[in-house]
């Protein structure tokens, strides 16, 4: 179901059965916007055919190069005592290992919720995406108070959804599970009893935990100002500001495709000069060639058209590549890319200054980015230690990244040369850098210094 019209469903849903009109932080425009870049980070855009336009997979590629640059050199991780060695044995397990992957779809749909639960097998995480979850409320600190979760699943012909709601009371939270069975994908359906449904069977209908002072998940979005919705608080995918940009780009891609397949040589020939072969009702042309050869008619005869010629026009592939990669350029600047990110990094005519100043846009943009992924991971361990009755145990969350991304790998190799020749360091911690080795296996790897101590 599209999810604008799952947010009109869930609105007359919660109407329904309130005292008074609830409040749906989330606006239908905003719900618009990321649809809109689901579709887009889903090669699916509004724009592309895949006949007369193309996706050039450039909203993809962003979101994948910016999840890339925040997680790089993460290093998180949950300390305090033997209780919390548990905590972190399934933090890293269960979130960090797959952490890349799920920060590149909060990067394209804007926000993502990293939200811990308990089942009869131990712990367990579920990541719900931008299209899945409806913020209602926020407190004046930008925290989530209430929200819908929405799960939906078809078999033969109804489909099932299940609605969870969460909402903060004080010191307490509320959680609730309601069901509905559909025949269409136009309505919820009707109501039926959670647990009726097998794969909800072992669900609530309703569950108060106390001693909660906020909603026992994570939500991580993109610290970009919301120019689609200025009211909205939710946060915005990577690639908002560069939508039309990116829609422009596609066509040229386009373009390019076009030249090079409208410009192949072709043979125009007289079928006068080809068998025809009555058994097969077709022209034969010479063996394993039918695609050079095309057929022409010449009611005319000879006499002003030749019986053979050659189809072999100029292709205008540095111009059109010129226009498509300046197109690139201006992609990476609304999308916070140094130069040559998505654009060639030869053709970067920028100055020093230019492209050092692109290279500390992309790290700002990186640096809050990482800023709001450490509070989503600090709420998730916060819920994760709440079910666990660790919330006041003593365990401490311990999260940092590097910035690396402020010089390339060159550069770095360069300078940590220099530190071995000068004494600073030693030879193994270069090949634990660059060459990926341990560091039991680059001490072992280091060639004899003759006699100089490692």
């Amino acid at each position: 179901m599209r999810f604008t019209k799952m947010l009109d469903l869930i609105t007359n849903v919660l109407n329904k059965d309130a005292d008074t009109q609830v409040d749906v932080c989330l606006t239908s425009q905003m719900a618009n916007q990321i649809e809109l870049w689901t579709r887009m980070y889903e090669n699916r855009s509004p724009w592309v055919n895949n006949k007369d336009v193309l996706s050039a997979n450039l909203a993809p590629a962003i979101a994948s190069e910016i999840a890339r640059l925040v997680t790089l050199e993460l290093k998180s991780e949950v300390t305090g005592g033997t209780a919390a060695d548990y905590l972190n044995e399934q933090y890293q397990r269960k979130v960090i290992k797959d952490l890349r992957r799920y920060v590149e779809y909060g990067c394209a749909k804007g926000g993502l919720v990293m939200k811990p639960y308990i089942t009869q097998q131990g712990i367990e995480v579920q990541f719900v995406q931008a299209d899945c979850f409806f913020p209602l409320s926020f407190d004046s600190s930008g925290r989530i108070t209430q929200c819908v979760f929405t799960e939906q699943f078809r078999k033969g012909q109804k489909i099932y959804t299940r609605l969870e709601v969460h909402t903060l009371q004080g010191k307490r939270v509320h959680i609730t599970n309601r069901a509905f069975v559909a025949t269409n994908d136009y309505s919820l359906g009707s109501e039926v009893v959670v647990s009726s449904i097998d794969r909800w069977s072992e669900l609530v209908p309703e569950l108060l935990l106390e001693g909660a002072d906020r909603l026992l998940f994570g939500y991580f979005k993109v610290p970009l100002a919301n120019a689609d919705d200025s009211d909205s608080p939710l946060g915005v995918s990577v690639f908002s500001r560069a939508v039309d940009l990116i829609r422009e780009a596609d066509r040229r891609y386009s373009n390019i495709c076009w030249e090079y397949e409208g410009t192949q040589l072709a043979v125009h020939i007289a079928t006068s000069l080809l068998k025809y072969n009555q058994d097969r009702d077709k022209f034969e042309y010479p063996g394993g060639k039918e695609r050079l050869y095309r057929n022409v008619e010449y009611n005319t005869g000879a006499a002003d058209k030749p019986f053979i010629d050659t189809f072999s026009p100029e292709i205008r592939d540095t111009a059109l590549f010129n226009g498509f990669n300046n197109q690139l350029k201006l992609v990476e600047f609304n999308c916070n890319l140094a130069y040559g990110t998505l654009s060639d990094p030869q053709s970067v005519d920028k100055t020093a200054t230019e492209v050092k100043a692109s290279k500390n846009r992309k790290y700002n943009r990186v640096k809050a980015i990482q800023d709001n992924l450490r509070d989503c991971l600090e709420d998730f361990v916060r819920g994760l230690a709440f079910h666990e009755g660790m919330l006041h145990s003593g365990y401490e969350f311990i999260c940092s990244f590097k910035d690396s991304i402020l010089t390339d790998e060159e550069t770095d190799r360069q300078l940590m040369l220099n530190e071995i020749a000068a004494g600073i360091r030693s030879h193994w911690e270069y090949r634990v850098r660059f060459l990926g080795e341990d560091e039991e296996t680059a001490k072992a790897n280091v060639p004899d210094q003759g006699g100089v101590m490692e």
